[in-house]
């Protein structure tokens, strides 16, 4: 069946996807590794998350209410900070904590805003159909950034100390002292981005790109919205991690520039 321009996948076919987690369990069990219960979570956890945002975003189309997408909004974003947390792998000090939520509301928010009143200026401005998909995408690839930033720079100035205190003694300021280690997390942050910038268009064609011309649109069309929101990802993920690490490298220092690895 077709439904929109668009074929309509029934319900056996939807199941008959789920062949390829079978697959990569058999391919587990052959080689050995134990990751059998994460996939099967992750593909629970999934179907059911896509479940209930489908029908969540159904309702939201149906009844436009800026209380309601802002309200969508925070939940995406409280959860990318929750993400964040959980990703580091050890428990962060509450300073760090605070300049994660800094960093991440401050960068996706400028950008999403800018996006949305500048770039596409779409009306009304909490229009859920343009306002939540984009604020996915873009609130998602910074969550992802600033993992990678957190866990550079909590290795660097784990495995660095010595090189760290080492410089402090020879007279250099923490910003300078810490300056190759957090350029180093900014560079392993934002290459991922980089990286799939470079690849786009000849090595495969992104998500979005590919449903808006399974639903019909022009190809022109969709590559224009996906370039913007290339650029708008690009330009969150750098403001979101360049704000974190600026921030973050401060509260491994007390007031006298002594460098403390644990954080304060």
């Amino acid at each position: 069946m077709e439904n929109s321009g668009i074929i309509d996948i029934e319900l056996w076919r939807l199941i008959s996807a789920y062949v390829f987690v079978l697959l990569l369990i058999f391919i587990f069990r052959m080689r050995g590794i134990a990751r059998e219960k994460k996939l099967m979570i992750a593909t629970f956890r999934m179907t059911l998350q896509l479940a209930i945002a489908g029908y969540v975003l159904t309702y939201l189309f149906e009844f436009s209410n800026p209380a309601l997408t802002l309200v969508v909004i925070i939940i995406m974003e409280s959860f990318a900070i929750h993400t964040i947390f959980k990703q580091a792998g050890i428990p962060l000090p509450g300073s760090l904590k605070k300049t994660i939520a800094i960093s991440m509301i401050t960068g996706t928010m400028f950008c999403l805003l800018f996006f949305n009143f500048v770039v596409i200026n779409f009306e009304p401005w909490y229009d859920p159909r343009y306002f939540i998909p984009i604020a996915g995408m873009i609130i998602g690839n910074s969550m992802t950034g600033i993992t990678l930033s957190v866990k550079e720079l909590l290795q660097a100035f784990k495995t660095q100390r010595d090189m760290i205190e080492g410089a402090l003694m020879l007279g250099a300021d923490p910003k300078a002292a810490v300056k190759p280690y957090v350029n180093h997390a900014f560079d392993s942050a934002i290459l991922p981005t980089i990286n799939n910038m470079l690849g786009m268009g000849i090595i495969f064609l992104p998500g979005m790109m590919t449903g808006q011309i399974l639903s019909g649109v022009s190809p022109l069309l969709a590559i224009e919205y996906q370039i913007v929101i290339l650029l708008g990802i690009l330009g969150s993920v750098g403001l979101s991690v360049i704000i974190f690490i600026l921030l973050a490298y401060k509260t491994f220092f007390n007031k006298d520039a002594q460098f403390l690895p644990e954080g304060n």
